[in-house]
């Protein structure tokens, strides 16, 4: 898989390449924010072409994403034959003596006339080279190469003369469908071309760069293919017979920025033929609001970087610095699919990021969905919803437990939390089987004997300020296969500042939830107490309606919170957080 360079511009905010060695998996782990900057490149138009020898995986749930996604400013190829414009010369039946057959591709402008600014990818789906690619560029306009009979992908991407400085016009040209049996020539035609134009209704955003992609499945293989471009002259055109039925998938995602935000439109689309142009204007209502808040105690001030883009196929996604204390807004097209959304800050200058995952995201048009990261209450988060990834279970005689004891306010669970000290200890029927220290909070494996038995978990967490304690008694006997274990977690969620603070010597409402095991099977009871001398005396908190009504003390103090559960079966959490949350002077800034 090589990567050829564009027409001279620098090409900032793109994920990074695959090397020739991925070419099996297209859709590879993504980097993570901050984005690379591409450096400036020469003048040579540039896609990204590779086949897989099988389809690549439909979805991108790996913590880091790299992205295929070539820094191109654009070619162009349409392939017709010389002597018409839709059906290739009869030319010889047979192969030559090395079983190839000879394929001639003419290059011209949008004026007509022949062109050297081209790159062009020929893809293998069939045939001995299937599953590889051959790239063609810095040749005259006119080339000749022997290739074996098979089917192809074709596409190429046709540079035109600068109309600004570092803005060349891109014409992008796919045949999805290439079926080599004979001799042929293709004449690859910019100005069968037209215009993609897809443009956010907001009058303050600013075009920054867009990305189109084809992806061509034939017997088994996938064949992939994109341009990347920085300026809106931007045409693509489809070439040559329709494939086979929904065995070709295209999309266009193009990023404007804004003022403390970003316009994502994207569009995509399966059938048997490549993108003839596209015009996309949507109104206001067409999009969905993503509102990103950047909260500060976690990350310790600075700023924190959002990579939000389309999850199925690779997109050349515009990062969003958010700094703390703020928000950042993105308006996105709802009918480009889910979306993932990746949120990174640092915990001090020197430290490596943290981040955050929201992925898999569906919106709707006109909706406004807001998320804050890195703002108490930090606690135990456990996802209750069907099919999500279980957080503590038993196989055999082995207990595996992986509950985010740390995740922020909002639920969002950090890659690297942000702790002090940790432990996690397991007792047996009242004796102490062990006690893992300075693991990642809540994580931890415990090998137990198999016969019933009484158990009691505790994790608990250290933070700058105050610290998180659960403790979980169930009981447990060995088994066949994994199984889950009843844990619960309760979730509190003030109305704080994006500084983590409440006002002082003020009453406010506070939501608990709970997750987890109680979740499913029912609360038999719950009792939530509050204390503001940490945790040296508690105050019964009446739950109604799911809240708890809280008084804050005075500016600097903080608000400590217990949480005391037994579910339907008998399985019980106390959940413990000192200092959860801190206050403020009641004029301070939220």
């Amino acid at each position: 898989m090589n990567v050829s360079s564009p027409h001279p511009a620098s090409v900032p905010s793109i994920r990074s390449v695959p090397s020739v060695s991925s070419v099996r998996s297209v859709r590879s782990v993504r980097s993570v924010p901050p984005v690379p900057t591409v450096p400036s490149v020469p003048p040579v138009p540039t896609v990204l072409s590779v086949a897989s020898a099988s389809a690549p995986a439909a979805t991108r749930r790996s913590v880091l994403r790299g992205l295929g996604v070539a820094a191109a400013a654009g070619t162009a190829a349409l392939c017709r034959p010389a002597a018409t414009a839709h059906a290739a010369p009869a030319g010889r039946p047979t192969a030559g003596a090395s079983g190839t057959y000879a394929l001639t591709l003419v290059h011209l402008g949008r004026d007509g006339a022949p062109t050297t600014d081209y790159r062009t990818l020929l893809t293998a789906l069939s045939g001995p080279d299937a599953g590889t690619g051959r790239q063609l560029k810095d040749l005259p306009s006119t080339v000749t190469v022997q290739v074996p009979a098979g089917r192809y992908l074709l596409d190429s991407a046709i540079a035109t003369r600068p109309v600004g400085e570092e803005n060349w016009g891109n014409d992008w040209l796919v045949q999805p469908r290439l079926d080599i049996d004979r001799d042929m020539t293709l004449v690859l035609d910019a100005r069968v071309a037209r215009p993609v134009d897809i443009r956010p209704p907001v009058a303050d955003a600013r075009f920054e760069q867009a990305g189109a992609f084809a992806q061509v499945t034939y017997e088994g293989v996938t064949g992939f293919a994109n341009l990347m471009t920085k300026s809106l002259d931007l045409r693509t055109a489809h070439l040559g017979p329709a494939a086979e039925r929904g065995a070709v998938e295209t999309w266009v995602d193009s990023y404007w920025s804004r003022p403390r935000g970003v316009c994502a439109l994207g569009y995509a689309f399966r059938g048997e033929r490549a993108l003839t142009g596209l015009v996309r204007h949507p109104a206001p209502g067409d999009l969905a609001t993503l509102v990103v808040r950047a909260g500060g105690p976690a990350s310790g001030g600075g700023t924190g970087l959002v990579d939000f883009s389309p999850s199925a196929g690779p997109s050349p996604a515009l990062a969003l610095a958010v700094p703390s204390g703020t928000t950042g807004t993105f308006l996105l097209t709802p009918e480009r699919g889910t979306w993932d959304l990746v949120y990174g800050a640092h915990s001090a200058p020197e430290e490596p990021a943290h981040h955050y995952f929201v992925l898999g995201r569906t919106f709707t048009p006109g909706s406004t969905t807001v998320h804050t990261f890195d703002t108490p209450v930090f606690g135990p988060a456990i996802d209750s919803s069907p099919g999500a990834r279980p957080v503590a279970q038993r196989t055999g005689d082995t207990l595996d437990l992986t509950v985010p004891l740390l995740a922020d306010g909002d639920g969002h669970v950090p890659s690297t939390p942000l702790f002090t000290a940790s432990t996690v200890t397991l007792h047996r029927d009242g004796r102490l089987v062990a006690t893992r220290r300075g693991e990642k909070p809540g994580h931890a494996s415990f090998t137990v004997p198999a016969g019933r038995a009484a158990y009691r978990l505790t994790a608990s967490a250290t933070l700058s300020r105050g610290s998180v304690t659960a403790a979980w008694t169930f009981l447990s006997a060995a088994t066949a296969t994994a199984t889950d274990l009843p844990l619960s977690a309760v979730r509190f969620g003030p109305d704080l500042g994006l500084d983590g603070t409440a006002p002082a010597h003020t009453t406010s409402r506070v939501a608990v939830t709970v997750e987890g095991a109680a979740r499913r099977s029912g609360v038999r009871s719950l009792t939530v107490s509050v204390s503001t001398d940490r945790g040296t005396t508690w105050t019964r908190a009446a739950v109604s309606g799911g809240r708890i009504t809280v008084t804050t003390p005075g500016p600097g103090k903080a608000v400590s919170l217990r949480a005391e559960l037994t579910d339907a079966h008998g399985n019980t959490l106390t959940q413990t957080h000192i200092d959860a949350y801190v206050t403020r002077a009641a004029t301070g800034a939220r």
